[in-house]
């Protein structure tokens, strides 16, 4: 943060705002008093902040307690910090549909929409089923667009700091796509760019298997499988944002694609035919020899993806999310093959999300920011190395913001 000195009153009065309304927030309707107590103020500041807090919308003077006047005179004034002063959109942008969550300022999810979209869809199209999604949405809560403080959108792909696709084999001409340019286009307020699985690693560490584990790998499985990964409690997305893409760990042997690994009839999977893959484990499950023998297949492929991550990273959770998440026996496959592989085998979790993680991690992106700005005090999970400038489209963090 800094050493302060008598010349930094505006960034003293920022850091005192940030500690008071983060103590608001911790708390019940608090006294002055005790937020006096718990931040360590002076009264007369901390009563400075609190109605300067309350002329920017962000508190409000909660009522007194019925009775309470009657029981012992006049009572203590009582704040709150105002969840409803501004919302938050999370949204997954997939193969096969577009999903959005809006939440409050925090992150109590208020309402969510889905669409299906075409996985031959090109770019346009898929982002215009994202401002229908987005604008159904906000119709329907009466919430309108002005009060976004912040927007968090994932989806497949190596996404640069700037929102910027590199490169993305899952959706039609998204390699390349200024993504974030685009969808910041549509808003008002930051957009934040994150691929799927980084953020449905940080939506398990959130609200899913992982709370209680900082060092995690999710693992969103499917033909073309990618995985994101925290650190200490940190995601770490690599220097390009690359990290986890372990659906091309093939190619470094030269080994057969997962789409051939699970096929049958010797002609490879759609890698985006969810049907075609489900009938498959579908025709395992009910004793077919050939399907039988092809899952096998597929699911020592995802093992040895999973356990070089797991060499790497030595986590202490892996996740397994995404459309593998529901498939019968691939936990104990993955735990048993992992135990001969890794030197310290993980524990090992399906999603508690479901189809949930992505979009919910989208917002868990959106909601760090906006703490950046508030709050000032935790640095956030989901925070990036470079400006946020580069991330944001001109909004700059808030005091605190991670660079990372």
């Amino acid at each position: 943060m800094g050493r302060l000195t008598g010349g930094d009153p505006s960034l003293l009065r920022r850091i005192n705002s940030a500690v008071v309304l983060h103590a608001l927030r911790a708390a019940d309707s608090p006294t002055l008093t005790h937020l006096v107590q718990v931040t360590g103020l002076s009264r007369p500041t901390v009563e400075g902040v609190v109605e300067g807090l309350i002329d920017t919308g962000l508190v409000v003077e909660a009522p007194a307690e019925e009775g309470a006047t009657r029981r012992q005179g006049r009572p203590a004034r009582r704040f709150r910090f105002r969840t409803e002063a501004g919302h938050l959109l999370g949204i997954e942008i997939g193969p096969h549909r577009v999903a959005a969550l809006l939440s409050d300022l925090s992150g109590r999810v208020l309402d969510s929409a889905q669409r299906p979209v075409a996985e031959t869809a090109p770019a346009d199209e898929r982002l215009e089923r994202v401002r229908t999604v987005v604008a159904d949405l906000l119709r329907r809560t009466g919430v309108p667009r002005s009060s976004l403080r912040a927007v968090g959108a994932a989806g497949p792909g190596i996404v640069e700091a700037d929102g910027t696709v590199r490169l993305s084999t899952a959706l039609p001409g998204w390699t390349g796509l200024p993504l974030g340019e685009r969808l910041r286009r549509s808003f008002r307020c930051p957009v934040l760019v994150e691929n799927d699985a980084n953020a449905a690693a940080v939506a398990e560490h959130w609200q899913g298997a992982a709370t209680a584990s900082d060092d995690i790998v999710f693992v969103l499985a499917g033909l073309s499988p990618g995985a994101g990964s925290l650190i200490g409690g940190r995601l770490h997305r690599g220097f390009g944002g690359a990290a986890g893409e372990i659906g091309a760990l093939h190619l470094l042997g030269r080994e057969a694609a997962p789409e051939k690994l699970l096929s049958t009839t010797g002609k490879p999977l759609h890698p985006l035919d969810e049907a075609q893959v489900a009938a498959v484990f579908a025709a395992a499950r009910e004793g077919d020899a050939q399907a039988r023998e092809a899952v096998g297949r597929f699911v020592r492929r995802l093992v040895h993806d999973v356990a070089a991550l797991v060499l790497a990273l030595d986590p202490e959770l892996v996740v397994i999310g995404g459309w593998a998440a529901g498939l019968d026996g691939v936990l104990e496959p993955l735990r048993a093959e992992l135990a001969r592989y890794c030197l310290r085998p993980p524990q090992v979790a399906l999603s508690q999300l479901g189809e949930a993680a992505v979009a919910t991690g989208a917002l868990r992106l959106a909601l760090d920011h906006v703490e950046g700005e508030l709050f000032a005090v935790e640095s956030t999970v989901t925070g990036r190395r470079t400006s946020p400038d580069a991330v944001t489209g001109g909004h700059r963090a808030g005091l605190g913001a991670r660079r990372h």
